[in-house]
């Protein structure tokens, strides 16, 4: 049996689908290929998942697409039947698991919250008295009588969750979908969290926004491939997916650049603190960047030019060999290196190195790439521009009226 504390015990929980290969249509094809629809792939979606989560923690669950994240959310919410494994649950469970499950577009808005009021566990007049409060919450007062299926996908989202945070429910199981709810009911929606986590509720959020993941839960889960890939602090989790999405293979050195004359870039990467050759750093840490070129042919004073580019293709940083002292003459075969080294003050994401090599500053290019390698930065979330600067405030007040 499970631990008094425990909201929620999974147990080699294992979950497989089978995928005809060919579908049977009509009548006539099953008449004339009757065990055509008996052949079937199997597709393995989770395997042997086991964790538990505590009376009163805010659990995440994170993980590529494909990963078995919703597939577990909906064995937990008993919508699939586990092919294998135990699962305990303490407590009344409320699902917020997919866009206009449990409501019917034909019928209206105040109709659709007292039956999935209802479905969620509360008796019909506790889901009449807490009608308004639902309506309220939710901003459609001018909406209740028109029909779900007039709703935009926003409205319906807002008036799911307002039923869902009236459910009195012990266990919340939400998936992603608050997505789609505009930036005020999102904010809406974090204050909601903030206090139902006060309160003690046991909440289970499957999501792919690493901030709402660092900025809320206790613990979170990355599933890859159907198993359990690290599971603990929040931060290291969200490092661990970011690594996933973004890490791809290693360029071949010798074939890294694509310059044939003057000179060529053979090697670009990125040293963090005990971290040699990686492509993740947290805010605040420092990074080494590194780029090694050749020279085809005697050069007097080559340049070597090096920025960071967001996701978006904006430019936040670049530098290059002048802000050295620029780099000596080099004899044909010959390699130099240039270090950066800064302190990381990036926000949390995405970014690519670019490199570029010329035979002198501001001179003729020879070589050039545009994304010679990777970095990912997490923990930076509390940044609200591209870069922390260092800065201070000074604030001063003055009981002094200004002169007319």
């Amino acid at each position: 049996m499970p631990s008094p504390c425990a909201a929620i015990r999974v147990r080699d929980l294992d979950k497989t689908f089978r995928r005809p290969r060919n579908r049977v249509h009509t009548l006539k094809e099953r008449a004339l290929h009757p065990f055509r629809s008996g052949e079937y792939d199997e597709q393995h979606v989770l395997r042997g998942i086991s964790f538990d989560v505590a009376q009163g923690e805010f659990f995440g669950i994170v993980g590529r697409n494909g990963s078995g994240k919703s597939t577990l959310l909906k064995c937990l919410a008993e919508i699939y039947r586990a092919d294998a494994g135990r699962m305990y649950m303490a407590g009344r469970l409320a699902p917020f698991i997919e866009l206009g499950v449990g409501f019917n577009p034909e019928l209206t808005a105040r109709e659709n919250v007292l039956i999935n009021g209802v479905m969620m566990g509360l008796t019909p007049r506790e889901a009449r008295a807490r009608f308004d409060e639902i309506i309220a919450f939710a901003e459609l007062e001018d909406f209740v009588d028109q029909k779900l299926k007039n709703y935009s996908s926003g409205m319906q989202v807002r008036l799911a969750f307002a039923v869902m945070v009236q459910a009195d429910a012990d266990v919340l199981l939400i998936d992603e979908v608050l997505a789609v709810g505009d930036a005020a009911f999102q904010q809406k929606c974090a204050d909601t969290f903030y206090r139902m986590r006060e309160e003690g509720t046991t909440i289970v959020l499957v999501t792919h926004a690493m901030p709402m993941v660092e900025r809320f839960c206790h613990r979170a889960m990355l599933l890859h491939d159907g198993v359990v890939d690290a599971i603990g602090d929040p931060g290291e989790v969200a490092r661990r997916y970011l690594e996933l999405n973004f890490s791809g293979p290693t360029p071949d050195r010798e074939a890294l650049g694509l310059g044939t004359q003057g000179a060529r870039i053979v090697d670009v990467w990125i040293d963090g603190p005990g971290a040699p050759r990686t492509h993740t750093l947290a805010h605040g840490e420092e990074l080494a960047l590194h780029v090694a070129i050749e020279a085809l042919e005697p050069l007097a004073a080559p340049a070597i030019g090096v920025w960071l580019e967001s996701e978006e293709h904006v430019r936040v940083f670049a530098t290059s060999t002048d802000r050295g002292g620029g780099l000596g003459p080099l004899a044909a075969g010959e390699r130099a290196q240039m270090t950066v080294r800064a302190l990381n003050t990036l926000r949390t994401g995405h970014y690519g190195v670019g490199v570029s090599v010329s035979r002198a500053s501001g001179g003729g290019e020879l070589d050039a790439l545009g994304r010679a390698a990777d970095l990912i930065v997490y923990g930076g979330d509390h940044v609200g521009g591209l870069v922390d600067l260092q800065h201070r405030v000074e604030l001063t007040a003055s009981l002094e009226k200004a002169a007319r």
